[in-house]
């Protein structure tokens, strides 16, 4: 699921901004990127988000922001050995003009910046900060699954009355090809003196091969076992669950399509699968 928090806090002796950002993913998969200062603890912040975020790729990325401007020295073995190189330079290549010591000072490694980015400070504290954007980005998947459930509530509620309609039509066909099988076998064995018992018997197995109520009842679970995975509390992972019972569904659409010999039942079924298909690409946005 997307989302995005961001949260500022003191680490020692600076303060640290942290930005988390969340796309869709069907794993946990997380990304972070923190100051040399704080990578330390790069662990203890990927426990942190495996915690609390069970799919999607995660990106965490952390920046110093001092309270207060950091002095700088002047390096002057290294600025002395530049202005000694250049003066062999100077005289080499017979060229005039005094030492630019502004240029000197840009030169690599001349100015240094007093104490680097050593913050000091400790884990807890950074764990304050990365736990308060933790909190923003939840809200933000939490607001995004809310709108979520209900897309998926009413493409359920288009899948359960395409499934009534099978139900509904089952009987009426499997009567129907009862009659057609029996129709056939007397046609096949005119003149031919038949064990009329038999024939009925034969037919009924036929016919019996042909019932998709038992996958229609196992459809119909399904979907009850769906929706009260949709009514569990937001912060509670579903989504591996919601695409298990998809991939049963998918089963019992298919093997309902391969004995449904009807033209309606298997136009329903072809809806079906569709409304599953479309289900199934929201469900990957689901933790």
């Amino acid at each position: 699921m997307t989302g995005f928090g961001a949260a500022i806090g003191p680490v020692g002796t600076a303060r640290v901004a942290v930005e988390l950002r969340s796309v869709n993913h069907r794993f946990f998969n997380p990304s972070i990127k923190l100051p040399a200062s704080l990578a330390q603890w790069e662990g203890d912040v990927r426990a942190m988000l495996r915690a609390r975020i069970a799919r999607g790729h995660v990106s965490l990325s952390a920046r110093i922001e001092r309270q207060a401007p950091v002095g700088a020295t002047i390096d002057e073995a290294r600025f002395a050995g530049y202005v000694e190189q250049l003066r062999v330079l100077q005289e080499r290549h017979a060229l005039h003009g005094p030492v630019d010591a502004t240029a000197l000072l840009r030169l690599p490694d001349v100015i240094a910046a007093n104490g680097g980015d050593d913050v000091g400070g400790s884990v807890q504290e950074l764990e304050i900060v990365v736990q308060q954007a933790l909190d923003a980005l939840i809200a933000m998947r939490e607001a995004e699954g809310e709108r979520l459930r209900t897309v998926l509530s009413e493409r359920m509620a288009t899948i359960e009355r395409l499934v009534d309609s099978l139900a509904a039509r089952a009987p009426e066909r499997l009567v129907a090809e009862r009659d057609r099988l029996s129709r056939s076998v007397r046609e096949l064995a005119s003149g031919i003196e038949l064990d009329e018992g038999r024939v009925a018997q034969e037919i009924a197995l036929l016919a019996d091969r042909l019932d998709v109520s038992e996958e229609l009842d196992r459809f119909g679970a399904h979907i009850a076992a769906f929706r009260a995975a949709l009514a569990r509390p937001p912060r509670e992972p579903v989504g591996k669950r919601l695409g298990f019972l998809l991939q049963e569904m998918l089963r019992e659409a298919n093997t309902t399509g391969s004995k449904a010999r009807d033209a309606a039942m298997l136009h329903d079924v072809v809806a079906v699968k569709e409304e599953l298909e479309r289900v199934a690409e929201q469900v990957e946005n689901v933790e």
